[in-house]
């Protein structure tokens, strides 16, 4: 889930110390903490192996190649082996019946299987296979015959996945955001322009936090800039929240104490996060376990406090920050004064949906 936040009223009377508002990266923090749990360090490396390699003496089926293509195809007792396009691709026999794409097992409008794949033999083989050009025929068992582009097998092969592009994203601290000047996204431009759009989401993406600026302060222009990438979520807190620090929820964000890092609605069954902060109480394991849990969180808080990996915004009226609370935990200082804040929460896959059709590999 992601989290769209903004303080959007005046405020008087702060302390010396002005009201801010902080992130902390968390990405890969789990990995790092279970390394530091373990005492260890885990390192590993691709290589491109040696194709002719791949062929050893004793090996029963049949091996073709296609010099024009640089294609080169293998078959084994219980796989396909195909290397085209630097790529070295392993198939299983299951796997290229199940994802055959003729117009009696696949439709092609609604991009459905039409074959039963439970009808699929496990133990099926082809019984002929051959190169045409840039495609593959598997002929099976009964006659029937399936085609694939040699460019499709690469796309959508375990290896090519692996090879994938995706967005980048950034392990990032105060030093490294700040040198960086990521730019908030103005406003009109967020609304009326995909360049915007996808500025945003690129800032979004790399970062776990992203900006947009000159917002008219009211709930409505809050709602209307969070409905131009997602559906907003519905939760006990209503469809948009809003609040002053009143306590008429019974919660600390309904207050003006500080609050720690965490990410919000833990207690959900489908929550934005983790959390440090918000926990019931633990009874549902011996006390050697928990003992076990208290020396992770230990580690995990220290990593969490460093203040090389806080970065503290002021926001303002005007000011939308936008949270993903998979990668990064918010919180705030204590303040004086008055203030409003209002909210929502975004489904995460239509966020993500929203940058795979501006073209960002989300």
């Amino acid at each position: 889930m992601i989290m769209a936040t903004r303080y959007y009223s005046r405020q008087s009377n702060l302390h010396s110390n002005p009201r801010r508002m902080w992130c902390h990266r968390l990405f890969h923090l789990q990995s790092r903490l279970q390394n530091l749990l373990k005492g260890g360090v885990t390192c590993w490396a691709l290589q491109q192996p040696n194709f002719k390699s791949l062929f050893p003496l004793g090996i029963h089926g049949h091996h073709t190649a296609s010099k024009s293509l640089n294609c080169a195809w293998q078959q084994h007792e219980d796989h396909f082996e195909l290397q085209y396009a630097n790529t070295v691709m392993r198939f299983d026999y299951v796997w290229l019946r199940d994802h055959c794409r003729s117009a009696s097992c696949y439709n092609s409008k609604t991009h459905q299987r039409s074959l039963d794949t439970a009808s699929v033999d496990l133990c099926i083989k082809p019984k002929t296979v051959r190169l045409d050009e840039t495609t593959l025929f598997f002929t099976w068992p009964d006659g029937h015959v399936t085609r694939y582009d040699l460019e499709w097998l690469v796309k959508n092969s375990y290896e090519g996945q692996k090879q994938k592009i995706i967005q980048p994203r950034i392990l990032w601290n105060a030093e490294i955001y700040r040198q960086a000047q990521v730019t908030p996204v103005d406003f009109q431009s967020f609304l009326e322009t995909n360049e915007g759009l996808k500025k945003f989401l690129q800032n979004f993406l790399l970062y776990g936090i992203a900006f947009v600026e000159n917002v008219p302060p009211t709930q409505e222009h809050t709602e209307k800039l969070a409905e131009r990438i997602s559906l907003i979520r519905e939760t006990i807190y209503g469809r948009m929240w809003y609040f002053t620090s009143d306590f008429s929820r019974g919660d600390t964000a309904y207050t003006k104490l500080a609050l720690d890092r965490h990410t919000d609605t833990t207690y959900f069954q489908e929550p934005c996060g983790y959390n440090n902060y918000d926990r019931a109480v633990i009874n549902t394991v011996p006390y050697d376990v928990v003992h076990r849990w208290y020396t992770a969180h230990r580690a995990l808080t220290v990593e969490l406090r460093r203040p090389e990996n806080e970065l503290w915004v002021k926001l303002k009226p005007g000011r939308v920050l936008f949270i993903d609370n998979w990668r990064v935990l918010h919180g705030r200082e204590s303040f004086t004064g008055y203030r409003q804040l209002c909210g929502c929460y975004l489904t995460r896959d239509d966020v993500l949906n929203t940058a795979r059709l501006l073209g960002l590999q989300a």
